[in-house]
């Protein structure tokens, strides 16, 4: 194994869970820019393979959710959209399509970045406020 190869294992191997996930949008979001620009070079086999990356991605994300929490149903739902959407793009080649996604990864990726610099009391504070205003409504 090359040494690059095996820093990247490494790597990931020592992520926490909300850092994979962050590195889980970032690679999203770079897919969908690099389908982009194959498209506008007409690359379309490179295209697809970056789209169906894409897919693969948001499939793993998908797969992690606890879908008994409402933040899991939540984004449960976000990811089937961004995957119906990757497909529809892939077929008709449309990068408005994609440069509509790019920006919704990217406020995700940003959002869990901003879970994983907080603390766990923080993140706790967080969810009992959020649970009081949703009781609120």
């Amino acid at each position: 194994m090359n040494p690059y190869a095996t820093y990247k294992k490494q790597a990931v191997t020592t992520m926490t869970p909300i850092e994979i996930v962050v590195k889980l949008y970032s690679e999203t979001e770079r897919e969908l820019n690099r389908a982009v620009v194959f498209i506008d070079q007409k690359d379309f086999e490179k295209a697809n393979k970056s789209l169906t990356k894409s897919g693969d991605l948001i499939n793993a994300l998908r797969s992690v959710l606890d879908v008994k929490l409402p933040i899991g149903q939540n984004l449960d739902a976000l990811y089937s959209f961004f995957e119906r959407q990757i497909i529809t793009a892939n077929v008709k080649k449309d990068k408005e399509i994609i440069n509509s996604l790019i920006p919704m990864v990217g406020e995700l990726k940003d959002a869990f970045t901003q879970i994983a610099s907080m603390s766990k009391d923080d993140i706790a504070l967080q969810a009992m406020q959020a649970q009081k205003a949703a009781g609120n409504q």
